[in-house]
């Protein structure tokens, strides 16, 4: 359960499978804002349909609460796999890259998910990525851009929108924020994953937004023994000025996978293989 309303473990007869249900409560069913951003949510990911997205099977209402209903994943959010610490470095390449194959398949579709951070990344146990919880998402290709009201360490409507430490500048600035933003969330938690550290948090939200605004990201321990390449495109993604990042999510998943095969080369497993790997239909079972 958190602010946005309850998942549930069930069952669906009809096709022989346990799924999640999502349910706003009814005592927030009359809030306008907190019904508008779950209707948001439900219809941004209903459109995508990809292996690196939590997939939406069904939406409606009962005894006037909203629902809908998805897969169900066996596994953990990516913050509880950190658990405060940082990952082996092909697993913090193999999860970024994950993420953003699955920010390219958004993209593509005029989605800005606007809220990337490891909360809403979860991490299979066969080490599959599902991107999570589009409440925030912005669909660019709507004649009226939606906007969502505050949530954790979010500024009200009409001020920033998303969670401080993995905002993009823009986003802390409040002004408009495209899929470049997600980029540079991603850069933040690649970060996180590889050392522990979220780069820009500091100790209240305003201090860590103007962080985010003024401060270059502190430089990776060369005790990390980061492979050559990985510092430039961790600087690329995390780019103040939205015009020098990465461009499509596209090009960061082939430079992370390209600095991960370099980095497992010694005993990396066939293309068949490894293009399988990326390929994986996730089910609920």
């Amino acid at each position: 359960a958190g602010g946005m309303g309850a998942v549930y473990r069930a069952y669906d007869p009809r096709l022989a499978r346990q799924v999640a249900i999502k349910v706003l409560p009814p005592a927030f069913a009359g809030d306008s804002d907190r019904l508008r951003r779950f209707e948001q949510e439900a219809r941004a990911v209903a459109r995508l349909t990809h292996t690196n997205i939590l997939a939406v099977h069904d939406v409606g209402t009962h005894d006037g609460s909203p629902y809908f209903v998805t897969e169900l994943l066996d596994g953990e959010s990516l913050r509880a796999k950190m658990n405060g610490r940082p990952l082996p470095m092909r697993k913090a390449l193999d999860y970024a890259a994950q993420i953003a194959r699955g920010l390219d398949a958004a993209h593509e579709r005029g989605i800005v998910h606007r809220d990337i951070k490891p909360e809403n990344v979860f991490v299979t146990k066969d080490g599959g990525v599902k991107i999570l919880d589009f409440g925030l998402a912005k669909l660019t290709d709507a004649a009226e851009p939606l906007e969502a009201t505050a949530v954790t360490l979010t500024v009200q409507h009409g001020g920033p929108i998303g969670t401080a430490a993995y905002m993009s500048p823009e986003q802390a600035r409040g002004v408009r924020a495209d899929h470049r933003a997600d980029l540079f969330s991603l850069g933040v938690v690649l970060h996180e994953m590889l050392s522990g550290v979220s780069p820009f948090r500091r100790d209240t939200p305003v201090e860590t937004m103007t962080a985010i605004l003024r401060d270059e990201p502190p430089e990776l321990a060369a005790a990390l023994g980061c492979p050559p390449g990985l510092p430039r495109v961790l600087r690329h993604c995390l780019e103040k000025d939205p015009a020098e990042r990465y461009q499509s999510a596209r090009d960061l998943a082939f430079d992370l996978e390209g600095i991960s095969g370099a980095e497992s080369s010694a005993f990396t497993p066939t293309r068949s293989v490894r293009a399988n790997r990326y390929g994986w239909a996730l089910l609920a079972l």
